[in-house]
């Protein structure tokens, strides 16, 4: 009964200050207080550990318990652990994965993903670099050439309990440079830290704020003003703002214009920084 209530509460602490917060002015000219921002995104951080991390409701002598810690240690001491970050996604996520997984069950576009289960992976996506130059998936192998990444680098996901959430959690790991594309935001560390903020809006899972919280403590001042006062307040709008990005099976919109599947789905690219 408790846990209930207490999810109710979390929710519509969730809404409220997300719709509250998209109604600011957050076009870069940094009207809003930054740190109280922060400190609100924190507490959200920490309502949704509450429910999210399994070694709160286990004993601690545990294997996942034991894998989260270890990799929330190693993850925040050296944020390019994409292995660490992975694990730790895994391990504190679960719940978090399984709204996802009964969201995309109600989504006509997402069940398909789900029955079909497309990879991001060379051999799916390779025609990609074959499309006209301003579709989204010519968008996409553009991103992917010019930082020599493969889409085959991924992890694989080890710590879910079923194979239809071990492939949700593997779709939200493949689609992370999908959104980068969509989002129009660069890999350095300030672009990082910004998607997960949009990830954390659209999947609410716990690693997304660590990563953050990582991220953001390796800034320097002139990097810390830029992502509070331009990219922070963005990300938060945008991620909630956009549609349910988990339920669109993005490989049948690769032949499509960039901008028309940005406007269909309410996506906002990253702020043009002044300099």
């Amino acid at each position: 009964m408790f846990k209930k209530l207490f999810t109710f509460l979390l929710g519509s602490f969730q809404t409220t200050f997300s719709r509250q917060f998209c109604n600011l002015n957050t076009g870069g000219g940094g009207n809003f207080n930054a740190p109280f921002l922060f400190s609100i995104y924190t507490i959200r951080f920490a309502l949704f550990t509450q429910i999210s991390l399994p070694f709160l409701s286990q004993p601690w002598i545990n294997t996942p318990a034991a894998v989260a810690v270890g990799s929330a240690v190693g993850a925040l001491l050296d944020p390019r652990r994409a292995d660490l970050i992975a694990a730790l996604g895994e391990t504190t996520g679960k719940p978090a994965f399984e709204r996802v997984l009964e969201r995309m069950r109600r989504s006509p576009e997402g069940r398909a993903v789900l029955i079909e289960r497309p990879r991001v992976i060379s051999a799916k996506v390779g025609h990609a670099w074959d499309l006209p130059e301003n579709t989204f998936g010519a968008a996409y192998a553009r991103f992917m050439g010019s930082r020599n990444f493969s889409p085959d680098d991924r992890p694989p996901v080890r710590f879910m309990d079923t194979d239809e959430l071990a492939y949700v959690a593997m779709r939200a790991r493949e689609v992370h440079d999908l959104w980068h594309t969509l989002f129009g935001l660069p890999t350095n560390l300030i672009g990082e830290s910004a998607l997960k903020v949009i990830e954390f809006e659209q999947m609410h899972l716990p690693m997304c704020l660590l990563s953050v919280v990582g991220g953001t403590s390796r800034f320097n001042a002139k990097q810390r003003k830029l992502f509070f006062q331009h990219y922070f307040p963005w990300a938060v709008k945008a991620g909630f703002q956009c549609t349910d990005l988990m339920c669109v099976y993005y490989e049948q919109h690769f032949h499509e214009d960039l901008e028309d599947v940005r406007r269909k789905w309410g996506v906002i690219p990253a702020p043009t920084v002044p300099k």
